[in-house]
């Protein structure tokens, strides 16, 4: 029997037996005369085997173990591991289906999907709540609030289970008190308003008395601390704090750098 009829015959192609036979999964067979591979009912059987192996789930080199008659592992063996595997791949893809139900009922929501992308069901909420502050202000939403989502969006994205619980206790924290939205959304239109002004503007220290006031010294303490874990003393909250402050023009910039001291020291 010729390659062509074996690949046939077993359903796979030509190329497909000559990779196995570069990897060891499939001996070679004899050749004729001529050169040519000769193939008999032995080589069939084993090409099958292989094949049901791979529709299984097995690796090439998992398969190679169970066919070894040196590998030490039974075929059982490796199926059961690869059951294993596969229980956990449906957790996984039930989680994601999940998380893509709750994003795709959000889109149905004003201000429901942010366009900052996916991100966690406390920043979801917490974004909708701006969405509907944002929706009763007689105008635009300030630039400072969503300049405010993109950098919480970036921080959860660090993927730091430390940092993104830090944020939900903090956010919890922050926004708890009625009337507080509106409260840092007149701060972030009072830091707006700065835009062209100069350094020593008398405003920059008002604004700057303004946007403290709107966080809490544990929701600094706890984001901060969860900013140093992740990234170490070197890559801390400066970081963080330099991202936020290198688009603002300067008079914002000093407003704000003004407001972190302020929270440090609880002189507010």
């Amino acid at each position: 029997m010729r390659i062509g009829e074996l690949a046939g015959l077993a359903g796979v192609s030509t190329r497909t037996i000559r990779h196995y036979h570069h990897l060891g999964l499939l001996p070679e067979p004899e050749r004729r005369a001529n050169g040519y591979r000769e193939y008999g009912l032995r080589d069939a059987v084993a090409l099958a085997r292989v094949r049901r192996l791979t529709e299984l789930g097995l690796g090439l080199e998992e398969v190679r173990d169970v066919l070894a008659d040196d590998a030490g592992r039974e075929l059982r063996e490796v199926l059961t591991e690869l059951d294993a595997d596969l229980a956990r791949q449906e957790d996984a893809l039930r989680a994601r289906r999940a998380r893509l139900a709750e994003l795709l009922r959000r889109t149905g929501e004003p201000g429901g999907l942010p366009e900052e992308g996916p991100v966690s069901e406390q920043l979801a909420e917490l974004f909708a709540e701006m969405a509907r502050t944002s929706a009763e202000l007689p105008g635009p939403e300030p630039a400072m609030a969503a300049r405010e989502r993109e950098m919480l969006a970036l921080l959860e994205a660090s993927g730091n289970g430390q940092v993104q619980g830090a944020m939900a206790a903090a956010l919890r924290e922050t926004f708890a008190q009625p009337g507080s939205m509106a409260r840092a959304y007149a701060a972030y239109g009072q830091l707006d308003a700065l835009a062209s002004a100069a350094v020593d503007d008398p405003r920059v220290e008002e604004v700057a008395r303004a946007m403290a006031a709107c966080v809490p010294e544990e929701v600094v303490a706890a984001i901060a601390a969860g900013v140093r874990a992740a990234e170490g003393p070197a890559q801390g909250a400066e970081v963080w704090a330099d991202l936020l402050l290198m688009e603002l023009a300067p008079a914002q910039a000093a407003a704000l750098r003004l407001a972190m001291r302020l929270i440090a020291e609880g002189a507010r």
